[in-house]
């Protein structure tokens, strides 16, 4: 071990005083900003834990897009099978779509993690982003295509978004966006998401079969057999309720050990959860197989045989239409939503990640490659869009690798090397069952639910609004429904409080008016600093732009943190969760 370990600190050092070594500011390179504690082999064993902690969205991305249907149509008569469930072709067709969409994820994982670490040198991971999707495929797509917009539609929407993400990275607006929106929304979009989550994991599509729609009731017990459900309301006939053995398996082996390895904090405890129940899941002489011995069980296993192979992207590459005549009104919503949610979510989990790695400038409240940064998650959303991806955001994972040493670019290239192998890995990928990954799902969002105790519950003008975004993003299955109402509950209930209380002189007041969380955010100069540079004849990218926390303040702005101090809770999106910036200082870390 004595003359590895030689080997291993002398290949670190002859990289650190390379020109590689000078470019990612490596420990021993001599730049005048190098990351102290950042070697090469460090960078790589950190990727790697970066990689095993995000490789869940392979599979997990893959399975809920595909419930779209992508562009396969249905032939079955709708009066008879409204939801095209019965449809052979329709089922071969959507097995394919998922294989697809194995294929795009991990490509455009691959090319916008890899692009994130060579040009803005952060160990930040990139991928299709969870939440978003599941608004993507059950909201604006919906489920089999019976949603606002054609799956066509709703991805030339992302393709816009990416470029209008572009604009405003250019120009330094993406932060003031974000800073517009109220904290007590902010906190209430993570949770309500949370909740948006766990109801799908809990579904038959895309989950363990728990729960299911019902005539009497909103929702009723389900976990029955899918054969003996009902074939008009989809309900479970009492005497086959939870008798399912899938179910079973995803809620022992993907939810209780997968719980218990986090809990003890085991590198990969997702992941393991995940091939677990598909191992299991595999064997087709089995009553818990994913491979019946149908049509589409056997095009499915057909395809698993292969083990390794490349699928080339056949029914969801370059599908976007530009005619949205008939889709205007639900086309602008799509692509207003997808901007809000993005935004907080790529913005806060950046400067999260950025923080835990020591890369923010104390004084400025900035982190190194900002501005390159959104540009290459912005131009990544755009190029996910032709793949047929929902989109593409930065991931809370990355914190896995941080937390092993990551501090550079390096990191962020080890983990875009990792999804580009798993490009060829597709027919694993795709034979991994819903029941594996519908209890990834409920943790995710038993992590993002997390934020609610920071929502502020002493001043109802905060409160409320919250609570309605909460409700109405779980209760009516729609992000978007959620974010319109929190956002007009509030303005109207501030608005209608700051008349009256100008009216009366200040007299009258609400209760707790007091602890009301502040909202006057500080929107900064209007030129955008590396416009000013070029105008002062300096290189745009001499001193990075600030980035001002999203409460508007400048120094040093919120921290955005996960649990304990860190960011490497693994919630997605809009995961972090912030905290003033003197509770932070004033004892080093958020406990």
């Amino acid at each position: 071990m004595g003359k590895v370990g030689d080997w291993v600190d002398s290949f670190n050092r002859k990289v650190a005083t390379s020109k590689v070594g000078w470019w990612f500011k490596l420990d021993g390179s001599g730049h005048p900003r190098e990351r102290k504690g950042s070697y090469f082999f460090t960078e790589m064993r950190a990727g790697l834990a970066t990689f095993f902690a995000m490789s869940y969205i392979i599979a997990v991305n893959g399975s809920i897009v595909s419930d779209t249907g992508g562009t396969c149509v249905c032939t079955a008569d709708p009066k008879v099978d409204r939801w095209c469930i019965n449809d052979p072709t329709y089922a071969i067709c959507k097995a394919e779509v998922k294989r697809d969409l194995i294929t795009a994820t991990a490509a455009i994982a691959a090319f916008a993690t890899f692009f994130m670490g060579l040009l803005a040198n952060l160990p930040i991971g990139l991928a299709p982003g969870m939440g978003l999707n599941a608004y993507f495929a059950y909201t604006v797509v919906g489920f089999h295509g019976q949603g606002l917009v054609p799956y066509q539609v709703a991805v030339t929407a992302i393709f816009v978004e990416g470029w209008v993400f572009f604009g405003l990275a250019l120009l330094g607006m993406r932060q003031w966006l974000a800073r517009a929106i109220p904290r007590s929304i902010k906190l209430a979009t993570s949770v309500g998401i949370g909740f948006f989550l766990t109801l799908i994991g809990m579904t038959y599509s895309e989950g363990i079969g728990l729960v299911v729609g019902a005539t009497d009731t909103p929702l009723d017990l389900a976990g029955c057999h899918p054969s003996s459900r009902d074939s008009v309301t989809g309900e479970c006939p009492s005497s086959d309720k939870m008798r399912n053995p899938t179910m079973w398996i995803g809620i022992f082996c993907g939810g209780v050990l997968t719980t218990m390895l986090l809990m003890y904090r085991v590198k990969g405890a997702i992941i393991a959860g995940i091939i677990l129940v598909s191992v299991i899941s595999w064997p087709r002489t089995t009553a818990v197989t994913y491979f019946p011995y149908t049509d589409v069980g056997n095009d499915a296993f057909d395809f698993f045989k292969k083990v390794v192979g490349f699928h080339r992207i056949k029914h969801v590459l370059n599908v976007q239409q530009w005619d949205i005549s008939g889709h205007g009104g639900q086309f602008g919503l799509a692509l207003i939503t997808f901007l809000y949610v993005d935004i907080l979510d790529t913005t806060g989990t950046m400067y999260a990640m950025a923080r835990y790695a020591s890369l923010v400038d104390p004084e400025t409240g900035d982190f190194e490659g900002s501005t390159i940064a959104y540009m290459v998650d912005s131009v990544s959303i755009a190029i996910g869009a032709i793949f047929g991806t929902p989109p593409v955001t930065a991931f809370v994972e990355s914190g896995a690798g941080i937390g092993e040493g990551g501090k550079t670019g390096l990191t962020a290239m080890s983990t875009g090397f990792c999804f580009f192998i798993a490009i060829f890995f597709a027919p694993i990928f795709a034979s991994i069952p819903p029941w594996a990954t519908g209890c990834v799902l409920i943790l995710v969002g038993s992590m993002m639910v997390r934020a609610v105790t920071d929502i502020n519950w002493k001043y109802m003008g905060d409160a409320i609004p919250a609570f309605v975004c909460i409700a109405l993003m779980a209760f009516t299955y729609s992000i978007a429904n959620g974010l319109i109402g929190g956002i007009l509950m509030y303005m109207l209930m501030n608005t209608l409080v700051w008349i009256i209380e100008k009216a009366s002189g200040g007299r009258i007041v609400p209760q707790n008016k007091e602890f009301k969380d502040p909202w006057a955010p500080n929107f900064g100069s209007i030129i955008p600093t590396w416009m000013v540079m070029v105008a002062k004849g300096k290189a745009p990218w001499h001193r990075d732009e600030p980035v001002r926390s999203i409460e508007g303040t400048t120094e040093p702005g919120p921290v955005l943190v996960g649990e304990k101090g860190d960011s490497s809770s693994g919630s997605r999106p809009g995961s972090a969760i912030e905290f003033p910036a003197e509770a932070v200082n004033e004892k080093g870390a958020h406990h």
